[in-house]
């Protein structure tokens, strides 16, 4: 058995457009990550993500770029809740998890947006935590197609 996930979505935009929303700090603060980005996601770059759902800015490593074509990251591995001061979080693991996101124009006009996550331990922990990452990824598909085609920050007030 091996962890591992895909998700994918078709954006009514072209591929450099949604490229640059998804490397560009500015633009992926507007949708996604809710409590901001910094740094550009460009090959060998360590950028840093917030979340409003998961606070505390955290590195992610940037594996590899082909601008219009895919963006390779890793993070570090969770493996279920942990107990913090707001009773609840994330447990770090002592390993890295990679994601692949792919970009692919489309005949009419609109990219195709692939993203997939591996490298999880087998066990039941990352399991579970799979299962959130999938959710997230899913979410954020969701929130870069409303925002890049209608301006909405879909996540705005969703976690706190």
């Amino acid at each position: 058995m091996e962890l591992k996930f895909r998700v994918a979505a078709r954006i009514a935009k072209p591929v450099h457009e949604v490229f640059e929303a998804v490397a560009d700090p500015a633009k992926l603060s507007n949708y996604f990550t809710t409590g901001g980005a910094k740094g550009r996601l460009e090959t060998g770059a360590t950028v840093q993500w917030d979340f409003a759902d998961f606070p505390g800015a955290f590195p992610v490593w940037v594996i590899e770029v082909v601008p219009g074509e895919k963006i390779v990251l890793e993070w570090r591995a969770n493996e279920g809740e942990a107990p913090n001061v707001d009773g609840g979080g994330l447990k770090d693991a002592d390993y890295r998890t990679r994601v692949t996101i792919s970009f692919k124009g489309l005949e009419d006009g609109r990219t195709l947006v692939e993203i997939a996550e591996e490298g999880w331990r087998e066990n039941q922990g990352a399991l579970g935590a799979s299962y959130g990452n999938c959710q997230g990824w899913s979410q954020m598909l969701c929130a870069l197609k409303v925002w890049i085609e209608h301006g909405i920050n879909l996540r705005e007030g969703m976690y706190k």
